[in-house]
C-alpha cells in the first residue's frame, strides 16, 4: 500500500529538541510491513506560511500520490476538519492514532474522531467513554516499540551506567532526580531540559541497553468521576521501548500495565520514592535478578509489543471501513471556502492584541503570545466545540507561530 504519514519530523515540529518519537518509529515499521510511505510535515511552522497553506499543500500532496491511506497524528487544529472530510471524500480513509487520549480526549478527540474512518487511541477510559457517546470508530491499541530497535540486553556487568533516565526535565522530574541522588542513586538523565541535553533518536536505545536500569515516571491522566476529577497514571511508550532495546525497567505504576506485562519478572513497578529507592537497590545488588528481568521482558516486547504487530490489524480495519468508498479527485469547493472562512479580519487582529498585550506584560515577548494561546483555545473547546477544529476555529486564525 501507499501511505501518506501526516504529522511531524521533530519532537513538537522543532529541530532543536531532536527527531520526533512518531518520525523515528512509526515510519520504519510501516515500512517494514512492506508498505511505500511518504511523509507530510504538518507540526513545524516554518514549512508553512499559515495554516491555510498547510492544509492546501496537504490536499496537493494527497492529489499527486492517490494513497491508499493517510495516516495521521493529529496534535490539535493543524489540519482542518474541512481537510480530513475532503479526503476522506476522495474515497481515502484516513487513520489518526491518538496521542494522550487519557487528558485530551475531553478537549479533542472527542471533536475530531467523527471525522476520520478510525481513532486509535491508547486509553482505556477514552475507548469506553467514546463508546458511551456512540463513537464506534474508536479503538484501543497500545504504543510499542519498533523492531528496527530491538537488540538482546547486557549483563549487569558490562553495562555503563547504573541508572539513567531519558525524557525532558518537566513537571517535577528535577526534584524527583535530585531526591534519588541524594539517596545515594547515581542517575544520568538525557533530554531537553537536563545538563546532557537532547540525544538523537538512534543513541536512545543504545542508552537503555547500556543500563542496568532504565527509568520512567508515568505522566497523570486527568479524569472525571461525575464532577469530581481525579488522575491516574497512562502508560508510555518508553514502558515497551526500554525492554525491546535490552534495557531493565523500573517504571512508576499506571493503569493496566499487568495487562501488558508481568510485574516483578518482566518489570518492575514502583509505588512513590521510597518503593523506587528500595526497588532500584534491590536490582543494583542482585545481577542475576536484573539480568533474568531485562531477558524475560525483551522475549516478551519481541513478541507481542512491536508495531509492526500493532498497525497490521489497525491498518486492516480502517482499510474496510472505506472498502465500498468511490475512488476520485480531492473536492475542492468545500476547501475554497474553509480558505476563505480562515482569513484574517480587521476585528480579529484586533482580538489578538488585547489578548497578547497583559500578558506579555507578566511573562514576556515570547511566553506571553503563547499564555494567550492558550487562554483563546482553553475557552474555544468549551464554548464552540467542534468548531476550534474547523479552518474559521479562533486558536487557528489568530495565532499560528505561537501554536
Amino acid at each position: 500500500m501507499k501511505i501518506l504519514c501526516v504529522f511531524g519530523r521533530h519532537n513538537y515540529g522543532v529541530p532543536a529538541r531532536g527527531e520526533g518519537y512518531e518520525y523515528s518509529n512509526f515510519l520504519p515499521a510501516l515500512r517494514a510491513l512492506g508498505h511505500e510511505v511518504t511523509h507530510f510535515e504538518s507540526w513545524n511552522r516554518d514549512a508553512h506560511t499559515d495554516f491555510a497553506a498547510l492544509n492546501l499543500a496537504l490536499l496537493d500532496q494527497v492529489d499527486s500520490l492517490r494513497p491508499d491511506l493517510v495516516f495521521c497524528v493529529l496534535m490539535a487544529y493543524e489540519v482542518w476538519t474541512e481537510t480530513l472530510h475532503a479526503i476522506r471524500g476522495a474515497g481515502i480513509p484516513v487513520l489518526n492514532w491518538g496521542t494522550d487520549d487519557s487528558w485530551k480526549y475531553a478537549q479533542f478527540a472527542r471533536f475530531v474522531a467523527p471525522e476520520v474512518d478510525l481513532w486509535v487511541t491508547t486509553s482505556h477510559e477514552a475507548r469506553d467513554r467514546a463508546g458511551r457517546e456512540g463513537l464506534t470508530n474508536v479503538v484501543l491499541s497500545q504504543w510499542a516499540a519498533s523492531g528496527a530497535r530491538t537488540a538482546e540486553p547486557l549483563p549487569s556487568d558490562r553495562c555503563e551506567f547504573d541508572l539513567t533516565f531519558v525524557g525532558s526535565a518537566y513537571g517535577n522530574r528535577a526534584q524527583w532526580i535530585d531526591r534519588l541522588r541524594t539517596r545515594g542513586l547515581r542517575v544520568e538523565c538525557f533530554g531537553q531540559g537536563w545538563p546532557n541535553g537532547p540525544v538523537d533518536a538512534s543513541r536512545i536505545p543504545e542508552i537503555y541497553r547500556a543500563s542496568r536500569i532504565s527509568l520512567n515516571f508515568g505522566d497523570s491522566g486527568l479524569h472525571w468521576k461525575g464532577l469530581r476529577p481525579y488522575r491516574s497514571r497512562q502508560i508510555k511508550a518508553r514502558v515497551f521501548e526500554v525492554p525491546a532495546a535490552g534495557g531493565c525497567l523500573l517504571t512508576e505504576r499506571a493503569e493496566h500495565i499487568e495487562d501488558y506485562f508481568d510485574v516483578g519478572s518482566e518489570i518492575a513497578v514502583f509505588d512513590g520514592e521510597d518503593d523506587l529507592v528500595e526497588q532500584a537497590l534491590a536490582l543494583l545488588g542482585d545481577s542475576a535478578h536484573r539480568d533474568a528481568m531485562a531477558f524475560a521482558g525483551h522475549r516478551r516486547t519481541v513478541g507481542e509489543h512491536l508495531y509492526e504487530q500493532r498497525f497490521g490489524p489497525l491498518i486492516e480495519a480502517c482499510v474496510a471501513r472505506r472498502a465500498h468508498a468511490v475512488q476520485g479527485p480531492v473536492g475542492r469547493s468545500t476547501f475554497e471556502a474553509a480558505q476563505r472562512a480562515h482569513r484574517s479580519t480587521r476585528s480579529l487582529r484586533l482580538l489578538r492584541s488585547v489578548l497578547v498585550w497583559p500578558l506579555q506584560r507578566i511573562w514576556g515577548e515570547r511566553r506571553g503570545p503563547r499564555a494567550a494561546r492558550r487562554v483563546l483555545y482553553e475557552l474555544s473547546w468549551r464554548l464552540k466545540g467542534p468548531a476550534t477544529y474547523r479552518s474559521s476555529g479562533w486558536p487557528g486564525r489568530l495565532f499560528y507561530h505561537e501554536s
